[in-house]
Order: structure tokens, then sequence, then C-alpha cells
């Protein structure tokens, strides 16, 4: 059952614990973590929001593996999935400090598991199915 929760669940939570006070509240989100000189002489800079991002997609690709998966577990995963993008919308519309471009990228990346996880699996499981020929 623990393999069926969707591993996006991560960011939205961080997000969401930014949202009630924690890391310095969402303005902390943009609080910077590393900064690298690069040869051209330009500074470059990694805030958490940015780290966020890498996780969340690094997080997709996790989640682009399981749904090749062809088990009652699968179906559990995208319905969690789908409950998971829908809590991003209603977030994302009604709460002003979800109404931010971090919050709209962690939600799109959503989406975009909802949607491939489906396409995914009925492609996976087209081939699992046999008509005799």
């Amino acid at each position: 059952m623990l393999a069926a929760i969707p591993l996006l669940i991560l960011p939205f939570a961080l997000y969401n614990l930014a949202m009630i006070g924690m890391f310095g509240g969402t303005a902390g989100l943009n609080a910077e973590m590393l900064s690298l000189s690069m040869l051209s002489g330009a500074t470059w800079t990694m805030r958490f929001s940015d780290l966020l991002i890498v996780v969340a997609l690094m997080l997709l690709f996790v989640e682009l593996l399981k749904a090749t998966r062809t088990s009652s577990r699968a179906l559990m995963d995208h319905l969690l999935s789908m409950v998971l993008f829908i809590a991003f919308l209603v977030e994302f519309l009604l709460l002003a400090p979800a109404a931010t471009q971090l919050f709209f990228i962690l939600m799109t990346i959503s989406f975009i598991d909802v949607i491939a996880g489906f396409a995914v699996s009925m492609r996976s499981a087209g081939r699992d199915v046999s008509i005799g020929l």
C-alpha cells in the first residue's frame, strides 16, 4: 500500500509546510541555498524553490517508472496521483499563498504525472493482452 502513495506528495507537503510558516514562510522558499562563481565570471545561485522543482522532476521520473507496472497497485497509484493533482488545483485556485509560479510549476508536474501515468499504463497494458493470434 505504501508503494501506491505518489512521491510528488513530498514537494506538495514541503510547500504546504512553508505556507503555514515553516522555512520562513513562502518568502523563505526564495532563500539562497548555493552560490557558485562560474568560469565566465557570472554567479550561479540555487534557491530553495529551484531545488524543490529539481526534486519534483526527479520524483516525476520515478513516478513514470512506477507507471510501467501492471499490477492492482498501479490503479491505486493513478487514483492517488489524480487526487494529489486535484489538491494542487484546489489550493492554487483558493489559497493566496499558493498562487505563485513555483506552486504552478509543481501543479503542472503533478498534471504531467497523471496524464503520463495513464498513457504509459494503457500502453503497457495493451502489450499484456493477447488476442490469440
